[in-house]
């Protein structure tokens, strides 16, 4: 019998309509919605399916995702399921948290929000991000180091496929090289700054002073960072951790591997899309990928856990 992994996808996944089912079907769904209204003074349920404009909005977004990420996890734990390791992919990583019992969800509510401002404040003139598809990570790594500007790897997602981050023109450089390095394809991200770049150094110690107020309680499920790839074991780490996460590389592919390695045979991806799941395809196919963001989904899942 293998072990189960639950883990969040991140900003870029959401959409309107996300999560209204689980909304209308199940009250501790509704309960989550209604929890995240009321800690932040927004109506979560008209932001997630029915304003088209604000929902692509990152002040707006990671809010809408962890609310519906949370919801679903809250009606998988009705059904007496849990995992034996949380992780999530950047602001998926608040999800983990919640999984894992080390924050409230209300808590979790409070402080995604007050990332998603500053981060959204914090953004300069002049950011980029871009996906590069068909390098290994240490030669993009060292493009990044040698080129003139601020250019740094954001993601390793999974094999193949990489994100770079930081100014315009660095950002443009490091491409160009990297094309010539034999890169299949370089791919600009329609975002609104860049991400995971010491660029929001600034932002992450602003989150770092919004996370002082915030009470963490004992790791009762294990659960691994973006930061280091790893299992955090340390409560004392995770405010510093979420504090440094704003601006430094998300080891998700690591992530993965980790629990691979630690005997994870069933991810279940839960939240909007199937981007993690995609990724996972990529970094080990032996390994079996599932994703809930609809009703029909969440009763698959309940199956195919149980059993695990």
């Amino acid at each position: 019998m293998g072990k189960t992994a639950f883990v969040f996808p991140g900003q870029g996944a959401q959409y309107m309509g996300m999560g209204k089912e689980f909304y209308e079907q199940i009250p501790v769904c509704r309960e989550m919605f209604e929890k995240a209204s009321k800690v932040t003074g927004l109506d979560l349920p008209g932001l997630c399916f029915e304003e088209p404009e604000k929902i692509n909005v990152t002040e707006y977004t990671q809010i809408a995702m962890l609310t519906v990420s949370t919801a679903i996890l809250k009606a998988l734990e009705e059904e007496g399921l849990h995992a034996s390791v949380n992780a999530g992919l950047s602001l998926g990583e608040y999800g983990a948290l919640v999984a894992s019992k080390v924050l409230e969800p209300e808590d979790a509510f409070r402080v995604v929000r007050q990332r998603g401002i500053l981060m959204q404040e914090a953004v300069p003139e002049g950011g980029a991000m871009a996906a590069v598809l068909g390098l290994e990570g240490k030669t993009i790594a060292e493009t990044c180091e040698k080129t003139e500007g601020t250019v740094s790897v954001a993601n390793y997602n999974c094999p193949g496929q990489i994100v770079i981050t930081g100014e315009v023109q660095a950002v443009a450089k490091a491409s160009e090289t990297l094309k010539s390095a034999g890169a299949k394809r370089i791919v600009p991200l329609n975002v609104s700054g860049p991400f995971h770049s010491p660029m929001l150094k600034e932002a992450g110690e602003k989150l770092g002073k919004v996370l002082e107020n915030v009470t963490v309680h004992d790791i009762r499920i294990p659960y691994l960072t973006n930061v280091t790839g790893d299992y955090v074991t340390d409560i004392g780490q995770v405010k510093e951790l979420l504090t440094r996460q704003v601006s430094s590389s998300v080891l998700w592919q690591q992530s993965v591997e980790r629990m691979i390695a630690d005997g994870v045979t069933l991810f279940v991806e839960i939240g909007p899309g199937k981007t993690l799941s995609g990724f996972l395809r990529k970094i080990d196919r032996s390994v079996c990928g599932i994703n809930i963001e609809t009703i029909a989904d969440f009763e698959k899942a309940i199956k195919i856990i149980s059993e695990e």
